[in-house]
């Protein structure tokens, strides 16, 4: 696991150090951190195989960071063409560099709202059945530079439980990305943490998209050993960026074949998301307005 983790952050870092004059020749992906290698690698193999005809391009190369801040920062570098990233994560390229991408697409759910949500989960067996039920417990993030997973539920759990987070529980800590987040829940290690899911549909498919919908269709998870405690206000999808100095030709052609993806290879659209979606919609800069400023608040950046 060690190896995998500073082989990517190698190869992000060795982009870095060639990062020059523009070239058309390779599309390079970042794919953010939140479950395993192998797995990111052959959901996006579909863009892979693709991309290079319709874009012109000899070859497009995928990037696995080890966690959000290994594309955030290829990102700042201006060593990705492209990546989807959560709305606290692009928050944080805006803030630090708001001319390093630009948005432009964003998923649309099931049911035509363009948000998904925060979802605290505990054991079942835990006789928990509402957060006021882990005062002085342990909860687990999932990552920092995670949207649903720290940011949201650091900013509107107060607001359920009466004082900030780490005045109402005992102790807090990551899990290293959403899937080892639930798995070590499942182990004991944190008694609830926070993950997320559309919440359409049903609970014990692990709802329509999100994490835990491709824990539960990768064979990992039985939605029968977790329970819901918590539920934060909808959080907007995130965006899918392009390097803004990207050529202008190459972007247009980019986000005309992902607005098609849903209908042209409907498999390969529910890889790349984790589930099932409508398509994508346009997006900006002003839809992550308030996730930008929470942020601004929170952490500074």
């Amino acid at each position: 696991m060690l190896k995998n983790i500073l082989f990517a952050a190698v190869s992000l870092l060795s982009l870095a150090a060639t990062a020059g004059a523009e070239d058309l020749k390779e599309f390079r992906i970042g794919i953010m951190g939140g479950e395993n290698e192998a797995d990111r690698l052959r959901s996006y193999q579909c863009l892979a195989d693709k991309l290079p005809a319709v874009l012109g391009v000899e070859k497009v190369s995928l990037f696995p960071a080890a966690d959000y801040d290994g594309v955030v920062q290829a990102l700042l570098g201006g060593t990705l063409d492209y990546a989807e990233l959560g709305a606290s994560a692009f928050a944080k390229v805006y803030l630090a560099k708001a001319d390093a991408v630009e948005p432009i697409l964003t998923t649309v759910q099931t049911d035509g709202s363009k948000g998904y949500y925060s979802l605290m989960v505990a054991r079942k067996d835990s006789g928990f059945t509402k957060v006021e039920d882990l005062k002085g417990k342990k909860l687990g993030f999932a990552d920092p530079d995670s949207t649903s997973g720290y940011l949201v539920p650091l900013v509107t759990l107060p607001e359920k439980i009466g004082m900030p987070v780490k005045e109402f529980f005992g102790e807090t800590g990551f899990g290293g990305g959403h899937e080892n987040l639930v798995l070590e829940v499942l182990k004991g290690t944190f008694d609830a943490g926070t993950t997320f899911g559309s919440g359409v549909g049903d609970f014990k498919t692990g709802y329509t998209s999100g994490n835990l919908k491709k824990m539960v269709d990768k064979g990992i998870l039985n939605m029968d050993d977790l329970v819901e405690l918590w539920r934060s206000p909808m959080i907007p999808n995130g965006p899918l960026v392009v390097r803004q100095t990207l050529d202008a030709d190459m972007k247009a052609k980019f986000k005309q074949f992902m607005v098609d993806l849903p209908k042209s290879d409907p498999a390969c659209f529910s890889a790349i998301e984790g589930g099932d979606f409508q398509g994508f919609t346009d997006a900006n800069v002003d839809f992550y307005k308030t996730i930008i400023d929470a942020r601004k608040a929170t952490v500074g950046g």
